[in-house]
């Protein structure tokens, strides 16, 4: 009887370790921010500048673009500068369209060009955005600016939450 339950105690100190790694990693992993692509949830559309938008934020590796729009009518194609600056959606480098509320995960450090296709370009429907590899630390909590729609610290918030939850769960659940 004393055998088992040194196992169940045991085991439950092994699964939690093993949840609290697995939680860490996933959070060194998540970081960045979300933008939503001029501004709002539903901006992705003619006659917004978005030149202007994109040179007020700065994005690093790790940032996510949120593009919203009315899915029947744009999309969003990412291209190469010369593409970009001439409005051709002919041989793009990838569609990102997938049902109005797109997310497009910035990768690498480059410059990013995305338009829309069908004449909206020449509308103002594309932007471009300089990725830079190393992002600074994050600012410090009463800084943050919940009230911003462009912006959400994921890694900040999101992740936290889920850690104390899967902890809470594995203490209560095993």
């Amino acid at each position: 009887m004393k055998l088992r339950m040194e196992y169940q105690v045991l085991r439950k100190i092994v699964i939690l370790s093993l949840v609290v790694v697995a939680v860490m990693m996933i959070m060194k992993g998540v970081k960045g921010e979300v933008y939503y692509v001029g501004g709002g949830k539903q901006a992705w559309h003619p006659n917004l500048n978005f030149s202007d938008w994109s040179s007020r934020h700065h994005f690093y590796v790790g940032d996510w673009l949120f593009f919203g729009f009315d899915k029947r009518m744009h999309n969003v194609l990412e291209v190469n500068k010369t593409s970009y600056e001439n409005c051709n959606d002919v041989g793009f480098i990838k569609n990102f369209t997938r049902g109005g509320r797109d997310v497009v995960k910035l990768t690498e450090p480059k410059t990013y060009y995305f338009l829309s296709s069908g004449g909206y370009c020449f509308g103002g429907m594309k932007v471009a955005v300089n990725v830079d590899n190393i992002s600074p630390t994050s600012p410090p909590a009463s800084s943050l600016n919940f009230a911003s729609p462009s912006k959400y610290f994921c890694g900040q918030i999101v992740m936290p939450v889920t850690f104390v939850s899967v902890l809470l769960g594995c203490i209560f659940f095993f």
